[in-house]
């Protein structure tokens, strides 16, 4: 059977992790606005163009994985250059963005429009993950979609499941990533509560890895980053940010609002971004923990 004609757009550290596991099996089509980026990819056999337009000439599948919805509306859509431009109808297009449900569904029905398909993609598990080929995939499609779509996946990862209709892999990924987000904050509250306390932060995460209250912050951002000389998380506040504020709509339609934790997490990010800035990694959320504790909890104090 003819293998798809494979394309992918957005290069950066998740995108480019996830592009690299493809071409172990694919020659893919690819665009980023990095020529750095895009020269790693063409060095890796990629074919390097110009345009989101000519990706969708040269691709059956198009994936896309960008900071926002916004910009794979601007991907897609844009005047001249975007994938409309280019890619036939009986195309389909996988965004692996951490995008708004409600933007990919609109999306989905202008595609539909003029033959092309959306479905969404979102993963979780970091760079380390997709480079390890242990990343989740979670796919919102129909059941032919999911059928088209998984053979490419799985080049990526075993790990892909199929979760439900067009959106429900961005929703998916919305709430999982408020429960990263809130898990970061209280591990790092209650380590520096410890610490402020006398106790040593280490002893204070083995132990909390022992009881009840372990979780992904303490078995693996505090040995494998907070304790270590491997700080950043390779994560911005303002990424964070916006996945926290698309679970908080997503609680607001569905009448959570009065009893959402998350626009109390929502407002520390917000604090984090006007004090690290947009691009500040969201480990440096432990300093404001630090000074209330008066004690240092990561190994390098900043």
């Amino acid at each position: 059977m003819t293998q798809p004609r494979i394309g992918y757009i957005g290069l950066g550290v998740m995108g480019g992790a996830l592009a690299r596991r493809l071409t172990r099996e694919h020659k893919l089509t690819v665009f980023d606005l990095s020529p750095e980026r895009c020269a790693e990819f063409a060095a890796l056999g990629a074919t390097v163009v110009g345009s989101p337009a000519e990706v969708g000439a040269a691709s059956d599948i198009v994936l896309t994985c960008l900071p926002t919805s916004a910009q794979v509306r601007e991907v897609i859509f844009g005047d001249n250059h975007g994938l409309i431009r280019g890619m036939k109808p009986g195309g389909i297009i996988v965004d692996q963005t951490s995008g708004a449900t409600a933007q990919t569904r609109a999306m989905a029905a202008e595609l539909a429009g003029v033959g092309i398909e959306l479905i969404d993609g979102p993963v979780s598990g970091g760079p380390a993950g997709a480079d390890a080929g242990t990343i989740a995939i979670m796919v919102g499609a129909t059941d032919v979609q999911y059928a088209r779509v998984a053979p490419v996946l799985k080049v990526i990862s075993p790990n892909v499941t199929h979760v439900g209709p067009l959106g429900a892999g961005h929703t998916l990924k919305a709430v999982n990533n408020m429960m990263s987000a809130a898990n970061r904050l209280l591990a790092f509250e209650a380590v520096a509560i410890a610490a402020a306390n006398g106790l040593d932060p280490k002893v204070a995460v083995d132990v909390i890895n022992q009881s009840s209250g372990r979780n992904n912050a303490t078995l693996n951002v505090f040995p494998n980053h907070i304790f270590s000389d491997n700080f950043e998380a390779r994560f911005t506040m303002a990424l964070m940010e916006k996945d926290v504020a698309l679970a908080a709509e997503l609680g607001e339609a569905g009448g959570f609002g009065h009893l959402s934790l998350a626009p109390a997490i929502l407002r520390n990010y917000r604090m984090g971004m006007e004090r690290f800035g947009r691009n500040g990694d969201i480990h440096n959320m432990l300093r404001f923990y630090e000074e209330a504790a008066g004690k240092p909890v990561a190994k390098k104090p900043a």
